[in-house]
Order: C-alpha cells, then sequence, then structure tokens
C-alpha cells in the first residue's frame, strides 16, 4: 500500500553576495538639518572614498564621534538623519546590529526613507544570510538558525529567512516551530507580489505539515487560501481532497478527485502524477475489524437481558463485516480516480518512476493483479536495483497467486540483491537533466566494480541521450554517490542497466 508522507520541499540557495557601494547620498528627501551631521555625512563619503585604510579609519573615529555627539549633546535624537548617518557608519564596519537599531529609528522618524533604507539593510543581510546558508549545507541547524534570524532582524520584510528557519525546524522535527515560522513567512509574503513564489511555497508547506499533524481545519483553510491566491493547482486541490478524506468528508473529497480527472486533458504528466498520488494518499489506512469486532463481543456480553454466543456471534461479525465492506467500496472509489489520473500522467510520460511506482500501488489496493503485474515489470525496466521496485514486483506476483515468484523477489529485496542503486535527484539545468543518486553495497562482503549504464528518453520512449557510471568495489553496508548528466532534446524520464 502507499505510505502517507509529507514531504517539505525546500532548497537552500545562496543568493549574490551583495557589497557596500561607493558613496552615494540619500535617495530620499534628507537634509543634514545640523553641522555635526553634516560633518558626519562628510566623514563617512571621505572613508568610501579614502584610498589608504588609515585614513579610512580616522574618518570612520571622527564620524562616530560627531554623530555620537550629536544625538546625545546635540539635541539631535529626533533628527532622522542623524540616525540615518549613524546606520551608514555600521554599514561600513559590519555591526549588523548597530545598522538594524539605527536604521529602525531613522525609518520611523522618517518614513519616505523606507525604500532608501531597505538598500542599505540588505547590504548587511546578505553576507548573514550566505552565512546561514553555509551552516546549513555544512549540517549545522542551530548555527545556521542563529544566523537566519539574525538577517531577518536586518531585514524584516524579506521571507526567505523565516522560510528556511520553518524549514530547519521541521528537519528537527519541531513542527510546531515550523508551523510559527512558516505562517510569519507567509504573511510577509503576502504582503508584496515580488514574493508570489515564496508565498506557494510557505502555504503549501504549511498545509502539508498541518494536515500531518491532523490539524484538518487549519490545514484546510491553507490550502484554500493557496488555492485564493494560485487557482487551479492540481496537486494542491487533491491535498485539499486529502483533507477532506481525512476528516471523513468523503463526498467533498471525492467532487475535488473527480474535478482533477475530468481537467486530465489540460494538464501536464507531472500535474497528473502528482494529483494521482495525492488522491492515493489520501485513502485513510484499513480499519481495524478485529479490534472492533472484539470492543462489540465485550460490549455484547454486558448486555441485559443476556445474549446468547450465536446472537453476539450475529451482531459483531456484521459490525467487522460492515466496516470491511464500507472501506472497500470508499478505497475503491478514490483508487480508481487516482489510477486515471495516473494513468493520463503514463500515457504522456510512459516510463516516468514516480508515477509508475504508485500506478503499481494503486493497482496492488484495487486488487487488480493484472495491472499491478504490468506496472511492476515496466517498473524493474526502469530502476531493477532498488528495493521498492522489486518489493512491489513481489507483491504482484502474490496477488497473481505465483508463490514462487513471490518468494524469488522478496529474498532479492531482503537478502541476495548485490547492489541497490537510489536516485535521489531528477534536476532540469541549461543543458539537460542532472541526475543523482547513491549505490549501496546492502550485503556482508565487499562488492565486484561494475557500471551502470544510464538512459534518458523523451515523451516517445525514445533515447535521447546517455551516461555511464563507474561503480567501485564497495565495502559491507557503505555507498558511492554518482552523478549523471542528462543531454538532448526533450528529456522525460531515466532508465539504467547494470553491465
Amino acid at each position: 500500500m502507499i505510505r502517507k508522507l509529507v514531504v517539505l520541499l525546500a532548497t537552500a540557495a545562496v543568493p549574490v553576495a551583495a557589497q557596500a557601494p561607493k558613496w552615494t547620498g540619500p535617495r530620499c528627501d534628507l537634509k543634514p538639518a545640523h553641522y555635526l551631521v553634516n560633518s558626519g555625512q562628510l566623514y563617512l563619503k571621505s572613508a568610501s572614498e579614502a584610498r589608504f585604510d588609515e585614513q579610512k579609519q580616522k574618518d570612520l573615529r571622527d564620524a562616530q564621534r560627531v554623530l555620537t555627539q550629536a544625538l546625545t549633546t546635540g539635541n539631535q535624537e529626533k533628527n532622522p538623519a542623524a540616525w540615518y548617518y549613524l546606520g551608514r557608519y555600521y554599514i561600513l564596519t559590519n555591526n549588523a546590529e548597530g545598522a538594524d537599531s539605527a536604521f529602525t529609528k531613522a525609518e520611523a522618524l522618517k518614513p519616505d526613507c523606507k525604500d532608501d533604507i531597505a538598500s542599505w539593510r540588505r547590504v548587511v543581510w546578505v553576507p548573514t544570510f550566505n552565512a546561514g546558508v553555509a551552516a546549513w549545507q555544512a549540517n549545522n541547524a542551530d548555527s545556521a538558525i542563529r544566523s537566519f534570524r539574525r538577517a531577518n532582524s536586518m531585514l524584516p520584510n524579506e521571507p526567505t529567512g523565516f522560510k528556511y528557519i520553518a524549514t530547519l525546524f521541521f528537519n528537527q522535527g519541531q513542527s510546531d516551530s515550523a508551523v510559527f515560522y512558516f505562517r510569519k513567512a507567509g504573511d510577509i509574503a503576502a504582503a508584496n507580489p515580488k514574493f508570489a513564489q515564496d508565498r506557494k511555497d510557505v502555504l503549501f508547506n504549511l498545509g502539508r505539515i498541518l494536515q500531518s499533524l491532523g490539524r484538518l481545519p487549519e490545514a484546510q483553510a491553507t490550502y484554500r487560501e493557496y488555492l485564493s491566491a494560485f487557482p487551479g493547482d492540481a496537486e494542491v486541490l487533491a491535498a485539499l481532497g486529502g483533507v477532506y478524506m481525512q476528516g471523513g468528508s468523503k463526498d467533498s473529497a471525492f467532487s475535488i478527485y473527480r474535478q482533477i480527472v475530468a481537467r486530465g486533458d489540460s494538464m501536464g504528466y507531472y500535474a497528473l502524477y502528482r494529483a494521482g498520488a495525492e488522491i492515493a494518499q489520501g485513502v485513510p489506512d484499513e480499519p481495524d475489524t478485529a479490534a472492533a469486532g472484539s470492543s462489540c463481543r465485550s460490549q455484547a456480553r454486558t448486555a441485559r437481558p443476556a445474549l446468547t454466543a450465536a446472537r453476539i456471534r450475529a451482531r459483531c461479525d456484521s459490525v467487522a463485516t460492515g466496516m470491511a465492506k464500507a472501506y472497500t467500496a470508499s478505497s475503491r472509489e478514490a483508487f480508481s480516480l487516482a489510477a486515471q489520473a495516473l494513468d493520463a500522467s503514463l500515457k504522456l510520460n510512459p516510463y516516468y518512476r514516480e508515477a509508475l511506482i504508485h500506478r503499481a500501488n494503486t493497482a496492488l489496493g484495487m486488487h487488480d493483479s493484472v495491472t499491478a503485474l504490468t506496472m511492476s515489470r515496466r517498473l524493474l525496466g526502469v530502476d531493477p536495483l532498488n528495493r521498492t521496485s522489486i518489493r512491489i514486483m513481489a507483491f504482484a506476483q502474490q496477488q497473481n497467486g505465483k508463490i514462487d515468484s513471490t518468494l524469488y523477489y522478496l529474498r532479492l529485496g531482503d537478502s541476495t540483491l548485490a547492489a541497490e542503486v537510489a536516485v535521489s535527484q531528477f534536476d532540469s539545468t541549461d543543458l539537460g537533466r542532472d541526475l543523482k543518486g547513491t549505490v549501496t553495497n546492502p550485503r556482508t562482503k565487499a562488492s565486484a566494480p561494475f557500471k551502470l549504464i544510464f538512459e534518458f528518453v523523451n515523451m516517445q520512449n525514445q533515447v535521447v541521450g546517455s551516461d555511464t557510471v563507474q561503480v567501485n568495489a564497495i565495502e559491507p553496508g557503505q555507498s558511492q554517490a554518482f552523478e549523471v548528466k542528462g543531454s538532448g532534446p526533450g528529456i522525460a524520464a531515466w532508465r539504467y542497466r547494470k553491465e
């Protein structure tokens, strides 16, 4: 059966580093209005243009002295220019906290300078943000969170840092903190159209987390907010249907699922695949009929007048049978709709691995043994050295009553597989497709060297490119990472074979 997972999709990306430009005056109507503030401005300009560090440091010291004097004994604490130029001083001395404090006061006194101040905040925000990204890439989550928090304090109207903190907390299993920061990022992104993609990411991930936590009304509201801002997203529609299924609103769920399937001709293969996967994952777990029957029998024995054993058996067997029939009818309808979406996806891209996995699983869920076997064979043709592929084939053989074949594939997946291939990334690039993964030795002795021949195919299943991975001898339990570059027109899927 298909496992119901919450998948968080978020990728840390290092922005282009920003550097403080040469001296420019404020891009808003801001006058020094006091000789000390004017002196501070002139010292900062001189420091920015100084050719020698000794002169620059002297100018910076003088700028700090006169600006501090203006704000303390010069009665200029209500002068926005004094705070603005103090912020500019902190920019030149790489003092992020000082810049944030000074600019906050300047903006409060002179709101017209908001955009100019934001551009200077970004000068210190970028390296701090990049430090968080570097820490994340080094698997130092605590340090990354600290850096992103500092970055957020410098540029509080930028959602990316909040989004990344949320992702880090989610990866650490701190779902409540992840929800808090995703909400914060979403509020910021909603206020500015230029952050539309951030808002999409945030609402999608927030909905998935809330759904996984069983906070269904909040998940439903989040998905509806997403669809209100970005209508027609089949994956989110399917996720909303899943929320209805979890909450027992089957009719509402199926109404949404039917909308998705009816629009299949206008959707691409990936959107159809994601919708089909979401529909199938919305099927609830099979009810525990044994527990229900046991509970029924316990209650029946306390009834007065006492029931005979035959009456208790008849009553409680019907309870378990009714639950099983209701589940079968409900799950079959959902699996049927999922199968329609996945079939439409596979018609467009016949050998897309993820769609094949979900289609084989929906066939297993429907006890459609013929389709399960057909899809399992196609899946093994794409991904023959993966345990997921092998186990799905074992279950398909079992449903077809092939005991010997079932045992063969179970043993292959559990103990006799010489090497396991796991593809973890298949991304578009400017030149084609980038595929990454690992080869693991699951056995108790070192594996022999071999080659993997990867082929890249288009929508018509025609090979348009290939690459070879040389797999060295691998010690027991160890792995070798690999990366192949697919170049060719219209790459839509991959497959490999061992040589």
